[in-house]
């Protein structure tokens, strides 16, 4: 029971918070898709690390570690250097360059929102539809996992109450209820994983016995250079590093940057941001360690080690705190999927068929149209989040990344190149993780990059010839 009541308690603080930003909202599209270019740099800092941090890093990122050991370290590590790079070197002139264009979505920024770079925003706009699409399914997947330790819930009762949750918050009030309640799951989240850090250490006797507890159980989980990267720990590392920089083609999180109030403002979020990341990860990794101690059932046949963080949680944790944890996890879900399901909505309305661009209530529609959709694909598609989340998050980083980078820096692009470089992204990176299975190894991100910067390349070096 009291687990039900901490649950229900934190789900009515984050529904109260987007209530209340509704107060705020003014009933246009600009308004729902950006917050009116108004957010603060905290609100902006916390939004953007509760939405790029979310049921991947809670139910995915310990379910790898679970797995790999102390290895895993190496993800967070690349993310966060890549990460800082986008932070120090784009998003200030993505918001500049965003405004300047009047773009309110970043299919309109990558065609510089302009009618003859209308097929740029159409393909972009279809590549969000298909692939951040699979990455807002991951989340809804991952509170459902929760759920279903917790309560006992089939998993596709946890994946429609997640679903009607973030519909709920969306049409309180657009991005601003999503931001404002980000603000709110963010700080749960960081408590969350902390507490449930510091209970699993001491349950395994303190850190000295966790390590020789791991050495015991297979030498290579204490590792940090495995033998089973087939392309060595530099490139795995390289790879995520990469990936971090692939934050750039995430359209749920780079239009915090184009939402922020002033782009003097984005060095503030970003320090505040990167201080979130570095201590959620730490203690995600340490909770993914713990667990293979704790819980070595979760190796056998037919178990999922993903569902570490709620089964630990359930075992050494009192009532209260476990519905804690849980609104830890559903505010990472809720935090990224709503985020996910607007940007959807907005390559949707805005980008697919402009002629409903300026409706309010078609945006509400297309939110509608694309939960649906995404309702689908979580009830009927894989249920591992580790794999959908880095594939969605791939796929976008390599292919729309690249582009937006080119515009934001104001360089020369036609919209053949663009769209070129938009498929050999997504190409790469299909390839990679299921023609040549190298996906545990190096992330398809570095080499999906890689093809899409070359394509623009060559483009470079022709157009200057022709000068």
């Amino acid at each position: 029971m009291s687990i039900t009541i901490s649950f229900i308690a934190f789900l009515l603080l984050f529904t109260g918070v987007g209530i209340y930003s509704a107060t705020r909202k003014q009933n246009t599209t600009a308004d729902y898709l950006l917050a009116s270019r108004s957010v603060n740099f905290w609100l902006t800092a916390l939004s953007a690390f509760a939405t790029a941090h979310s049921g991947f890093m809670f139910v995915g990122m310990i379910g790898y570690t679970y797995k790999v050991g102390i290895s895993a370290a190496w993800l967070p590590i690349g993310w966060v250097i890549g990460d800082s790079m986008a932070w120090f070197f784009v998003y200030k002139r993505l918001r500049v360059a965003s405004e300047e264009s009047s773009s309110e979505t970043i299919g309109a920024f990558l065609a510089n929102n302009q009618k003859n770079n209308r097929s740029i925003a159409i393909v972009s706009a279809l590549v969000t539809l298909v692939f951040l699409g699979t990455y807002a399914a991951a989340q809804l997947v991952a509170g459902s996992k929760a759920l279903h330790v917790l309560f006992g819930w089939d998993y596709s009762w946890g994946i429609i109450l997640g679903a009607a949750i973030v519909v709920f918050y969306c049409f309180s009030g657009g991005i601003r209820a999503s931001i404002w309640t980000d603000a709110v799951q963010s700080l749960v989240m960081v408590l969350a994983m902390i507490g449930l850090l510091v209970a699993s250490i001491v349950a395994c006797g303190g850190i000295g016995e966790l390590w020789s507890q791991l050495e015991s159980i297979d030498p290579l989980l204490v590792d940090p250079n495995p033998s089973n990267f087939k392309l060595g720990t530099i490139a795995f590392a390289l790879g995520w590093l990469v990936s971090g920089l692939a934050v750039v083609g995430q359209p749920h999180i780079v239009v915090r940057a184009m939402a922020i109030d002033s782009a003097e403002n984005i060095a503030m979020s970003r320090n505040l941001y990167l201080l979130s990341y570095i201590i959620f990860s730490a203690a995600a990794i340490g909770v993914g360690l713990t667990s293979r101690v704790l819980l070595p059932e979760l190796m056998a046949a037919g178990s999922d080690p993903e569902l570490a963080l709620p089964i630990l949680s359930v075992k050494l944790l009192p009532g209260a705190f476990v519905g804690t944890i849980l609104a830890g996890i559903f505010a990472a879900v809720i935090s990224t999927a709503d985020s996910q399901i607007l940007s959807c909505s907005a390559a949707l309305t805005q980008d697919l068929f402009p002629q409903a661009s300026k409706s309010y209530n078609m945006a509400k529609i297309g939110t509608l149209t694309v939960t649906a959709i995404i309702l689908a694909i979580a009830l009927l598609g894989s249920k591992n989040v580790f794999t959908l989340a880095n594939l969605g998050w791939s796929a976008l980083g390599s292919s729309l990344g690249p582009v937006l980078v080119v515009r934001a820096f104001r360089l020369p692009l036609n919209p053949v190149t663009a769209i070129a470089m938009i498929v050999v992204g997504v190409a790469t990176t299909l390839i990679w993780r299921f023609g040549l299975n190298l996906s545990d190894s190096v992330i398809e991100t570095l080499p999906a990059m890689a093809a899409t910067t070359l394509v623009y390349g060559i483009y470079w070096l022709y157009s200057d010839r022709q000068k």
